[in-house]
């Protein structure tokens, strides 16, 4: 199976539709939100094409299955008009010999672990700043970015997670830029 894993809309019809087609290009199964789908919150500058209806139809007609976490700028209201489920705080994803637990990064973090094991990753999205790296005890931390907000001079990206690799793609040019086995 293959799944697309993106982070941080925030209300961009723009760069949801280009998320859209990248997920056509990539022929994934299914697509993992990691949070901040509709609301731009109030510390972010609006993004282009500020449209959260557009955002809702586009992803209510979504071909494959949508999978999301709840992001700090993600609401009750949100999950009303939304046709699939936002409000969990994680997900669970074995990957090899390890567990992914997918989650949006204001609650859960590398100072404020979820339970974790020796070799699992924490996926978190929040800080719009691809990263990858290991940390504590033997423990990993990816993020994907942001789709629309990208910061500290990171581009507008993705991640592809397929037969045990994660793959970090710039959802401008679909370009692959790093790459770390589950």
């Amino acid at each position: 199976m293959k799944l697309m894993i993106a982070s941080d809309i925030h209300g961009s019809a723009f760069y949801a539709r280009v998320m859209a087609e990248a997920f056509q290009g990539e022929a994934a199964d299914r697509l993992l939100l990691l949070g901040d789908i509709l609301y731009h919150g109030p510390r972010n500058d609006l993004p282009r094409e500020y449209d959260p209806k557009a955002v809702i139809a586009l992803l209510n007609a979504f071909s494959a299955p949508i999978y999301c976490v709840r992001g700090n700028c993600d609401s009750e209201v949100d999950q009303m008009v939304l046709r699939f489920p936002i409000m969990a705080d994680y997900f669970l994803l074995p990957a090899a010999d390890s567990m992914v637990f997918a989650t949006h990064g204001h609650v859960y973090h590398q100072e404020a672990l979820p339970p974790m094991m020796p070799g699992d990753i924490l996926l978190h999205g929040h800080t719009h700043v691809s990263a990858w790296k290991s940390f504590g005890d033997h423990l990993r931390y990816f993020n994907p970015g942001s789709v629309s907000i990208p910061k500290e001079g990171s581009c507008h990206s993705y991640m592809i997670f397929e037969n045990g690799v994660f793959v970090w793609k710039d959802l401008e040019t679909g370009s692959s830029y790093h790459e770390e086995k589950a």
